[in-house]
């Protein structure tokens, strides 16, 4: 009887880290999709409208933010309450807290990169964005911004 006890825990333990894996990686495609947007829009603005790399950065954040929000409400974190909601506005609430630290993160280290290590923007830009959305936004999104009440049993 305990072989059946512990491959059923076994079993409950895997079905659980995939699916936390699946959330995960859900999230990331999320992220680059949000992110190729903001990404592009970003260096439209600052090669062809002339708008400095920072002011740019923001700009094209609060873009990519919108279409990460989206995804990440009715797919990644299968949220999927359509309707605006007082669920919806709190998400909307702390998801703008996310996004608008996130930005800052994202545009203050871009600067501190790019002027004191002396690179591209477009490139302190991949490697802060790659630091920003795996250590702060995942988390944040996943623990905080979506996450579901606990079911009473």
């Amino acid at each position: 009887m305990p072989t059946n006890v512990t491959s059923g825990k076994k079993s409950s333990l895997l079905r659980k880290l995939i699916k936390q894996l699946l959330t995960f990686s859900k999230a990331q495609l999320s992220a680059f999709s949000g992110g190729m947007f903001d990404y592009l829009i970003m260096i439209l603005l600052t090669e062809f409208a002339d708008i400095h790399y920072t002011y740019s950065i923001v700009i094209s954040g609060i873009i990519g933010a919108y279409i990460n929000f989206k995804v990440n409400k009715v797919w990644t974190f299968n949220s999927k309450d359509y309707t605006y909601t007082s669920s919806t506005k709190m998400q909307i609430c702390k998801f703008a807290v996310v996004v608008l630290n996130s930005v800052l993160m994202k545009a203050a280290g871009t600067y501190f990169i790019t002027t004191y290590i002396k690179t591209d923007y477009y490139i302190s830009r991949l490697f802060v964005d790659g630091f920003v959305s795996l250590v702060f936004n995942y988390n944040l999104q996943k623990y905080w911004v979506f996450r579901k009440a606990k079911k009473c049993d």
